[in-house]
């Protein structure tokens, strides 16, 4: 059985000096494995969550966080300025506008990854582990998108 969640979600940098909330359930997660996501996590995929939109707030050092926006214009993608820890990412454009790391919460945010996107570009030295979950070629928010 399942340790039920309590609110609200906390999390934070390695440092400690960003630390932040989330006030109600997370609505979703998901993995992305687009080259982005690998060069900025280090990893084949970044899971990330997806909070209700208003629930996510954070809680200190907001001056310690920085900013990448990719020149094309895509999400920006924030993380601590003094442990370099990437906490999430935000595009207005998409429905589940912001990504929180899933490795950054305090403790289990009860949520799991349900989809995988962008699995055109995942890593050749990690294959796609074949756990049912959906794949998405490109974004999964694309006009059209579909399953693979």
């Amino acid at each position: 059985m399942a340790k039920p969640i309590t609110l609200p979600l906390t999390g934070g940098c390695n440092c400690g000096a960003v630390r932040y909330e989330v006030s109600e359930p997370l609505v979703s997660a998901s993995y992305c494995h687009c080259r982005r996501c690998q060069r900025r996590s280090g990893t084949a995929a970044s899971a990330q969550a997806h909070p209700a939109p208003g629930s996510f707030r954070i809680v200190a050092g907001e001056d310690k966080l920085r900013m990448w926006q990719p020149p094309d214009g895509g999400g920006e993608k924030w993380f601590c300025g003094e442990c370099g820890s990437a906490m999430f990412g935000s595009n207005p454009s998409h429905p589940d506008s912001i990504g929180i790391r899933m490795g950054t919460f305090d403790e289990d945010p009860g949520v799991r990854p349900t989809v995988r996107q962008f699995v055109a570009y995942a890593a050749p030295w990690e294959p796609i582990p074949d756990d049912g979950l959906p794949g998405f070629s490109e974004s999964r928010h694309a006009p059209g998108a579909r399953p693979l």
